[in-house]
Formats: C-alpha cells, structure tokens, sequence
C-alpha cells in the first residue's frame, strides 16, 4: 500500500509519528459512457455556457451559491487567510467508549502505521485504550477537509476512523412516518424475537459477498473470452487538420507558381 501522508498522533505532549493508509478500497465495476453508434469515450468538458468556449484551469474560480444562480466568490488569499486545517496531525481531544458513538457518524477508514521513532509510543497507546476499552476522538485533515476522527485498536493496529460533524447527520424528526408507534401482541412480539434468535450468529465478513458485482464481472468475463469487445483508437483530428491546412497551402502555393510558370511560357 502507498502512504496517504506521514504526520503524527497528538495528545498532550506527547508525538507519536505516523504514516496513513486507506483501509478500504471499492471494488465495483466502473462503466465508461460511450457514443452508441461509434463506441467512442465521451469527453466531459468544463464548458462556460455564457462565452460558449471552453475553460482553461487558470480561469477557474471558487464561488459559493447562495441563492439559485447567485454567487458570491473567494480570491485564494481570502481562503488561505481562514483557519489552517491540522495538517497531517491527528490530534487527539478526548477518550470515549465505542459504544457511546452511533455508527451514523462513521464514514471512512484508514490504517495508522508507526513511522521512524514512533514504533512503543504507538503500541503504549494502542494498549492503553484496549485496556481502558477507550477510543480516542480526534481532529483531523484529509483531502483539504477538516474532520472529527475515532482513533481505535484494530488487531494489532491503529485504525482512524474519519466521522461526520454533528450538524452534518439529518435528525429523524422530518420523518412523518415515525410520529405513531403501533402496540403489539405478545404472540406478533414472541415470533419476532425468536425469528431473530434463529438467524443470530456471530459475524464473519467472509460469508457475505456482492452478488452483483461477481456476477457483472462474470459478464464482462464472458463478452471478453466472446470477443464481443470494441477497440477505440483515438482518432487523430488534430494530424487531420494539419494536413487540411497543409493541402490548402500547398494549392495556394501551385496556383502562384502555376501562374508564374504559365506567364513564363506565354511570353517565350
């Protein structure tokens, strides 16, 4: 795996140096558009409605909407001049329990690996919180976005687990369907528990599987082993239109010196 970044854990005084990897890595099947009748990739330009030309990099710019087709826009100095993120720093605030964080608030992982010199303080922390049954909630930056983070064991790693802000998870309350809660039998209530009873049984990731996906490899498997395939072959405007302009040249070019043959002969 290739290091994220290589920074520190933080907590009081003390530095724990550390390099960041992601943890997980999503394996469905990407599809490219295609034009039908050509098979050619379509291109996705940033294009300006308004001047109908494309955009170059350097005309970008960052603006907010604040209303629909309003905006307000931000000079880099403007942003550069906010708070700075904690780069490479996951800074520790407070210790918790697992169990008092919802999973809602979870979003993505990444391993921490100890880097030069960090190697006893990494696993001191690591036992200390396995000990305490602790995990430790942190202030993070990743990708030019600051956020909340649950540093916890996993195995014999640190695991950083990248969480939502508080005002980021929609509350339940706009979910009409919740405002009655129905009273149930004692035989409806029974059946139930012992329906989940029956299918209760420790949790082992290797028994699930992405149906879809394993059966859209099998797929693109078979159209491949088929030859059902389309070979695109970048076409080449642009030697195209160099020979355009070179044809075009060149009979301007015969026509001048036609002409000047022609005239020599006349008069001979």
């Amino acid at each position: 795996m290739r290091a994220l970044w290589k920074g520190a854990i933080s907590f009081g005084l003390v530095h724990i140096p550390v390099r960041l990897y992601a943890a997980t890595a999503r394996r469905a099947l990407r599809f490219r558009r295609l034009h039908a009748p050509c098979g050619t990739p379509v291109q996705y330009r940033k294009w300006c409605p308004n001047c109908r030309s494309e955009v170059a990099d350097e005309e970008l710019a960052q603006g907010f909407e604040y209303e629909r087709n309003r905006f307000v826009r931000f000079d880099p100095e403007e942003l550069e001049a906010l708070p700075a993120f904690s780069r490479r720093t996951v800074e520790i605030l407070d210790f918790v329990r697992l169990e008092e964080i919802d999973p809602v608030y979870f979003d993505r992982t990444y391993y921490l690996e100890p880097a030069e010199g960090g190697l006893k303080a990494y696993h001191l922390l690591r036992r200390v919180m396995e000990d305490r049954r602790r995990i430790a909630v942190a202030r993070v930056a990743i990708r030019e976005r600051e956020a909340l983070g649950a540093v916890r064991g996993y195995g014999p790693a640190l695991a950083l687990s990248t969480m939502f802000w508080p005002d980021e998870v929609r509350s339940t309350a706009a979910l009409e369907g919740l405002a009655a809660v129905p009273g149930f039998s004692d035989a409806e209530l029974g059946t139930a528990l012992a329906l989940v009873d029956n299918l209760t049984s420790p949790f082992e990731p290797g028994r699930y599987a992405d149906r879809r996906r394993e059966a859209l490899e099998d797929l693109v498997r078979a159209k491949v082993e088929g030859r059902d395939v389309h070979e695109y072959r970048k076409p080449e405007t642009a030697k195209v239109a160099d020979l355009l302009e070179a044809l075009r040249a060149s009979v301007e070019m015969t026509r001048t010196e036609g002409n000047g043959r022609r005239t020599a002969t006349t008069d001979a």
